[in-house]
């Protein structure tokens, strides 16, 4: 498979600023296995700062508690790929902004460290909304690491695109 254009992401990212914007909304992100992939890309939109907020980059579990009060517990009992760490690292980004929309992402893009449980490419997400709305999703992605990188943005951007 191939890797998600940067046309189609770059076209998430200005229809996300869109909807966005016509609330009035900031956006905050917490990216792992992205490495702050979302936060570029809607940076590089012109504009971006009348709704883009902050990003943390979260990838190793310390962070996560340590910038965005991810619990220990969910960590230990869950892993750092989970939709439950993924959840808890977009309630932090709310928390610990002033956005009132945000996404997280986490997974395991390869091409080691996959395990049976979980494997390359299982990629878990989390979006929060001010008005206490949490959702999380789940999908496995093939392709090398840039494959699953990238299309792991985009599922990230359509998710809180069809939430908001």
């Amino acid at each position: 498979m191939a890797r998600v254009s940067d046309e189609e992401l770059k076209q998430l990212a200005t229809e996300l600023g869109d909807r966005l914007k016509a609330r009035g909304w900031m956006l905050a992100t917490a990216e792992s296995c992205t490495g702050g992939w979302v936060g570029q890309l809607v940076t590089a939109q012109p504009g971006s700062s009348s709704w883009y907020e902050r990003g943390f980059i979260t990838y190793a579990n310390d962070a996560k508690i340590e910038m965005l009060d991810v619990p220990e517990t969910t960590l230990a009992e869950h892993g750092a790929v989970s939709e439950e760490t993924a959840m808890a690292m977009a309630a932090g980004a709310l928390a610990h902004s002033h956005a009132q929309a945000a996404l997280a992402i986490s997974g395991i893009a390869g091409p080691s460290g996959g395990t049976r449980e979980k494997p390359v490419g299982l990629v878990c997400y989390g979006w929060a909304l001010a008005d206490g709305t949490l959702m999380s999703s789940t999908c496995r992605l093939d392709g090398d690491r840039d494959e699953i990188r990238s299309r792991a943005v985009a599922a990230a951007l359509r998710g809180l695109i069809d939430l908001i």
